[in-house]
């Protein structure tokens, strides 16, 4: 399933954080690697394009753009 996702968004993994505060996460940076902060302990964790969409469960919330 393809996904659209974009700079700013909020994203469901399929997997929980190690620190078991959240699940989710805001997309930080994109490019060929997409770095995203963790919602519940703020960790930043850089993962491939490739990687990030096969562990991406849904997008939550989009950036309100103005």
């Amino acid at each position: 399933m393809k996904f659209e996702y974009g700079l700013g968004d909020i994203v469901q993994m399929k997997k929980d954080h190690p620190c078991k505060k959240s699940k989710t996460f805001e997309i930080v940076r994109m490019g060929a690697d997409i770095k995203i902060e963790c919602e519940g302990c703020g960790a930043i964790i850089m993962l491939s394009r490739t990687n990030f969409e096969k562990r991406l469960k849904k997008v939550i919330r989009r950036k309100e753009e103005n």
